[in-house]
């Protein structure tokens, strides 16, 4: 993906040069151009074009946002409730993820999110534990987040 990138910028870089421009403007259609080549030449790069694995971050981003927008409007309905009724609890779920940085990214996920927050990793790396300030089920919190966060993650580390 870094290689492509590089790529990308010096032929953006040589566009600028050899049209004589240096604004902004000349850099960005270089870079397009630049994408464009990548494209048509992505049979001869060892990796996948770089602009899907983009792509997917930027989903993962706006798939964050738009968790964090509903789960502060549930955490507002809950507060402003007459009579709140909630029940917190701590649960376990196991996860698919293997790496590290993979791991730490969905509890930081997690904990970025209102009304949970990522209490511990066990010591194999399956299982995480966190808590959530209202639990209605168990299994139905538990496919949440593998649907959301948890496939978003292991999508953009493939």
């Amino acid at each position: 993906m870094a290689f492509q990138i590089v790529i990308n910028l010096i032929i953006a870089v040589m566009w600028m040069f050899l049209s004589e421009s240096y604004t902004t403007s000349s850099f960005i259609a270089g870079y397009m151009l630049g994408i464009l080549l990548l494209l048509l030449l992505n049979r001869f790069i060892p990796d996948k074009f770089y602009l899907k694995r983009v792509w997917k971050i930027v989903k993962l981003f706006m798939l964050f946002i738009k968790e964090l927008i509903s789960s502060n409007i549930d955490i507002v309905k809950l507060v402003y409730k007459r009579n709140p009724e909630f029940e917190p609890g701590i649960f376990a779920m196991q996860t698919d993820l293997k790496s590290d940085w993979q791991i730490t990214l969905l509890a930081n996920l997690i904990s970025l999110t209102p009304g949970t927050l990522s209490i511990a990793v066990s010591e194999d790396n399956a299982y995480l534990y966190i808590h959530a300030m209202d639990i209605d089920d168990i299994n139905d919190s538990i496919r949440n987040i593998k649907d959301t966060f948890e496939k978003a993650i292991s999508e953009v580390t493939k």
